[in-house]
């Protein structure tokens, strides 16, 4: 890809992000470059991925044929006033905030401009990441697959119609929080009944990866997953049989909700 990549904003997700990018080795590190509010980011940067860094966000609108705003939803329309005179003709601009609509993008810059909204997750750091992706009618194909390809450097893709995106930080954006809490939980069960806790975490944390693993691999239903782990009369059936009583997947649902519900009012 020989496309400019710039980011506004260098902090977790973005570097995860950028991370993915320079071990990728898509597009040269003279081509990558980010800003940051402090010297201290700055140096982290530039140490851990050798790209270029600046504390001007309007160097990084000047440079970027893709322009990646990786700020805090409160702060997009400051950061467009911001940049608003420095961007490219063909900039692609890319959200990766929750609740920012390709429209509120639109309306902020105040004339035709290319946008993608996505919503990547913190697993990323670790080139597991999962991203949303939709974008509005004046990319092309072409364009949008230069940009899936970006972030298939972190993490796997699918695209949604933008009806659905606030509700992809329920399924895929703040559920890694859920599942830390059932493996931190798993670990604890395991540390009352005697295991030391470092091998509890390994081992609650493997099993989360394996089950995972086994849904995306086999194709199978995880209801007929669960099935096959539940022998007649068996501990693993009464464990089930304790979660549904104590409303666990009910739990999630309404967990799911609720940030939803946040998303549609963040901004």
């Amino acid at each position: 890809m020989k496309k400019k990549i710039g980011f506004i904003g260098a902090g977790k997700m973005a570097q995860a992000m950028i991370g993915g990018i320079v071990n990728s080795q898509m597009i040269p590190k003279e081509n990558i470059m980010a800003s940051a509010n402090t010297e201290k980011t700055i140096e982290i940067i530039e140490r851990t991925y050798g790209i270029i860094t600046s504390l001007n966000n309007r160097d990084v609108a000047r440079f970027a044929d893709v322009l990646i705003l990786a700020v805090k939803p409160d702060l997009y329309d400051t950061v467009i006033k911001e940049i608003n005179n420095d961007i490219k003709e063909s900039v692609i601009i890319v959200t990766i905030a929750a609740g920012i609509t390709l429209i509120d993008i639109e309306q902020s810059f105040g004339f035709q401009v290319k946008v993608v909204r996505t919503m990547p997750n913190t697993p990323s750091v670790v080139g597991e990441g999962m991203s949303a992706i939709c974008a509005n009618e004046y990319l092309s194909e072409n364009e949008l697959n230069e940009i899936e390809s970006v972030f298939h450097t972190f993490s796997k893709t699918e695209r949604l119609d933008e009806k659905l995106m606030d509700a992809v930080p329920a399924i895929s954006g703040s559920s890694p929080a859920y599942v830390y809490m059932l493996i931190e939980a798993m670990a604890d069960g395991g540390v009352r009944q005697g295991i030391p806790r470092d091998q509890a975490y390994r081992l609650a944390a493997q099993a989360v990866l394996g089950a995972a693993k086994m849904v995306l691999e086999t194709g199978k239903h995880p209801g007929e997953l669960k099935d096959n782990v539940c022998t007649p009369d068996g501990a693993t059936i009464e464990a089930v049989v304790t979660l549904e009583e104590k409303q666990f997947r009910g739990s999630i649902l309404a967990a799911m909700d609720s940030c939803t519900n946040k998303v549609k009012n963040l901004i």
